[in-house]
């Protein structure tokens, strides 16, 4: 088996893995200005998604150009929340080179769709492919990969811990080769529990002095989460952005939610922002909780609730992800000021950090490896892949980093 790693390797972003120069897995983009996409020229027979975020699927409509289309593989989640995002970076980046698709690729793109469940075998590309559960969100799948002479697992994003919004990974199919995502693989999380606690009573305590706290949040998965968290603990908010176009897209697919009824719940509690600013603005004022995108402050909603709020130190604003450094949200939390309509400027309301990762960490990785100790291994997907391999290798794995751009042969 041949793989070429055209882009995530030694990065996050960009996510793309040619395998027998015939089939792809993952096509994404590295968000940026400008953006970054998968290096080389590819027309595969067949692609395989993993998931539903801008950087394993944000690139996939640019393959259906020209003449030959290759079929694309999914589960139905996966599907839906890759033409939301399709049509989101049409709607912000269309017609400048920023944005390597069109209208009639996305068009394409719903023309060949083959959608699969989780343990379902199926043929791409003469390979037999299987998806199974990944516990990152909703539709995120492992995926194996047969070519009748070795097996392929490629992890994508997972992680092994239970979130409110979909059960943690159990799944260990039997592989030969292993590419490893390895995204928080020298950080311990928090215990969940105690992150929401301390979420929760932060956000009471500010609520009852008489603060709004704006809660900016990923729009697939991590939006769903924290209107969970919110619901189970009786308090009530807004939710603004993409997020809630997710949310009701979720509901039609229980099958891949942990607790249906509870997302349900959540929705219930939660009150839909229209998308007026003149709305969001008097929203501000009300005393309450909002959430909304982009979880890095980097423009939706949020950058109309944050001006309102950034001056009176009663108010909070609570990010919940990873904040990648030259993002406002970074910005913010390191220097307590955010860019805001072209300028800098200093935020007096509290900013706090809460780590609701949806990616296994250090012991999450290390405790799936576990299972493939006699497997080789590919580690990417992370700032430290060369570290971790070589972290690896001392423990007895046969683990390497390849680099964007390389060629191995298993």
């Amino acid at each position: 088996m041949q793989l070429q790693f055209l882009g995530g390797a030694g990065e996050v972003g960009r996510s793309a893995i040619l395998v027998n120069d015939s089939l792809l897995l993952d096509y994404g983009m590295l968000t940026g200005n400008p953006p970054q996409f998968p290096v080389g020229s590819v027309s595969p027979e067949a692609v395989v998604v993993s998931h539903g975020h801008l950087d394993h699927v944000g690139t996939v409509p640019s393959l259906l150009s020209g003449d030959h289309w290759p079929e694309i593989h999914w589960t139905p989640p996966t599907y839906e929340l890759a033409l939301t995002l399709a049509r989101d970076t049409l709607k912000l980046q269309g017609g400048t080179y920023d944005c390597p698709f069109t209208e009639t690729h996305i068009r394409r793109m719903t023309q060949q769709s083959a959608p699969h469940g989780y343990g379902e075998t199926f043929e791409a590309a003469g390979h037999e492919v299987t998806f199974y559960n990944a516990g990152h969100i909703p539709g995120s799948a492992h995926v194996l990969i047969d070519d009748g002479e070795t097996r392929l697992l490629y992890t994508a994003d997972f992680h092994t811990d239970n979130q409110r919004l979909v059960s943690g990974t159990t799944d260990r199919p039997e592989a030969d080769v292993v590419i490893c995502e390895s995204t928080y693989s020298d950080v311990e999380h928090e215990d969940r529990d105690s992150v929401e606690e301390r979420f929760v009573e932060s956000v009471r305590t500010t609520v009852w002095e008489g603060g709004t706290v704006v809660v900016p949040a990923f729009a697939i998965g991590r939006t769903q989460e924290l209107l969970m968290v919110l619901d189970a603990h009786d308090i009530d908010c807004y939710v603004d952005g993409m997020g809630t176009y997710v949310l009701e897209m979720l509901r039609n697919h229980p099958e891949y939610v942990r607790d249906p009824d509870a997302l349900k719940r959540a929705k219930s509690n939660a009150r839909i922002v229209s998308g007026r600013d003149g709305q969001r603005r008097r929203i501000a004022r009300q005393n309450t909780v909002i959430v909304t995108t982009s979880g890095m402050l980097s423009g939706g909603p949020a950058m109309t609730y944050i001006p309102e709020i950034r001056q009176d130190p009663t108010n909070k604003v609570c990010l919940t992800g990873y904040q990648v450094e030259g993002t406002p949200g970074r910005e913010l939390v390191e220097r307590g000021r955010c860019e805001l309509n072209g300028g800098v400027v200093p935020v007096a309301a509290r900013a706090e950090m809460y780590d609701f990762s949806a990616h296994a960490d250090r012991h999450g990785l290390l405790s799936f490896l576990d299972d493939y100790r006699g497997s080789r291994l590919f580690i990417n997907h992370g700032d430290r892949c060369a570290a971790f391999a070589e972290e690896l290798r001392a423990e007895g794995y046969d683990a390497t980093a390849p680099a964007v751009g390389e060629v191995v042969e298993v």
